[in-house]
């Protein structure tokens, strides 16, 4: 992943709230006039390199390992060159991360540490709109998917709509690894429903609350 130049008709605030577009201090000075966000950001223009740095401090400050793949999230919501340059830069430490095994704890919390939506959710409610909900999907260039329904995630018994972590996790990797662009990347996760009563009593849950439809 580098951090090349995009070509976009969005101007101001919506450059900076793109991830797709946000390169954060490595604006030019020019890019910021042309792009009218010459002081959104602060004065100093960063190499990706300075950048990186920066993230791979305030990672390595958090304190387990779910609070740094809230971090790595977090960072894909806002500058998504960044976070996979410093997963592939630091793949070692990153990739425990971003899968197995955080991704595990993850999934256990997904409701509640979710902050933005990530991939189609698809549930048992949507028969007869299926066609529709993919048409939604904004790249149509898709090259792979990645879907689940939560049911068997990594022993840990029925996660419902929270084992979405488990498809974006592995496109994730696909991208940093095998350098499949992320826009070519879908994660799908089909919602029947769930067996796990903690989930079904929990007000921040946010798959369907009720037993999980078979057959």
């Amino acid at each position: 992943m580098t951090n090349k130049t995009m070509k976009t008709h969005k101007l101001g605030k919506d450059v900076l709230l793109d991830p797709k577009l946000n390169k954060g201090s490595g604006f030019t000075h020019q890019e910021r006039k042309h792009l009218k966000i010459h002081g959104l950001v602060p004065h100093a223009v960063e190499t990706l390199e300075l950048q990186l740095e920066r993230e791979l401090r305030n990672l390595r400050m958090k304190p387990n390992d779910l609070e740094k793949y809230v971090y790595l999230m977090e960072l894909l919501n806002r500058n998504e060159t960044l976070f996979y340059r410093l997963v592939v830069d630091n793949i070692k430490e990153c990739m425990p991360l971003v899968y197995t095994p955080t991704v595990g704890a993850a999934c256990e919390s997904y409701s509640h540490i979710f902050s933005q939506p990530k991939g189609i959710y698809i549930s048992i409610k949507d028969k007869g709109n299926v066609k529709q909900i993919l048409e939604n999907w904004p790249t149509k260039n898709v090259k792979a998917i990645v879907f689940t329904d939560g049911e068997r995630i990594l022993g840990l018994g029925d996660l419902g709509i929270n084992g979405m972590g488990i498809p974006v996790g592995k496109l994730q990797l696909y991208s940093a690894c095998a350098g499949i662009p992320p826009s070519q990347c879908l994660p799908v996760v089909i919602d029947n429903g769930t067996e796990t009563e903690k989930y079904l009593k929990d007000p921040l849950y946010m798959g369907l609350k009720q037993k999980r439809v078979r057959g």
